[in-house]
């Protein structure tokens, strides 16, 4: 199995495989070519009030990851979804926010992998 992430506005890459957007919202400035997304998942982003908590600076990273991985649990049918495109072979999810390493995709990938 080959699952990685990386941001949206970096260019697609043969290594790339199905490339899943894992946010709510459309990248900013981003046409739908640009961004070369095979599946918008948005049903597996962190809702929109958890973001708001977290990006309107009332919330903190350990914080976010604990009530991610909730919502994550209470969202089976996302998680399944998106486990059967990483069966089906290379994924890589794609998300807009600037931090390399304190997002949620790299959450996300790090939950489905434990899954295993």
């Amino acid at each position: 199995m080959q699952l990685k992430t990386k941001r949206v506005y970096e260019p697609k890459a043969d290594g790339d495989g199905t490339r899943i957007f894992v946010d709510r919202l459309w990248p900013r400035g981003m046409t739908k070519a640009e961004a070369a997304v095979d599946v918008w998942l948005k049903e597996i982003a962190p809702s929109t009030e958890l973001r708001r908590w977290f990006h309107g600076d009332q919330g903190d990273w350990a914080g976010f990851c604990e009530r991610y991985r909730t919502e994550l649990e209470g969202n089976p049918a996302a998680v399944d979804l998106l486990s059967q495109w990483i069966a089906a072979g290379p994924v890589t999810l794609l998300y807009s926010v600037k931090d390399e390493i304190h997002n949620h995709a790299e959450l996300l990938k790090a939950y489905v992998l434990q899954r295993r």
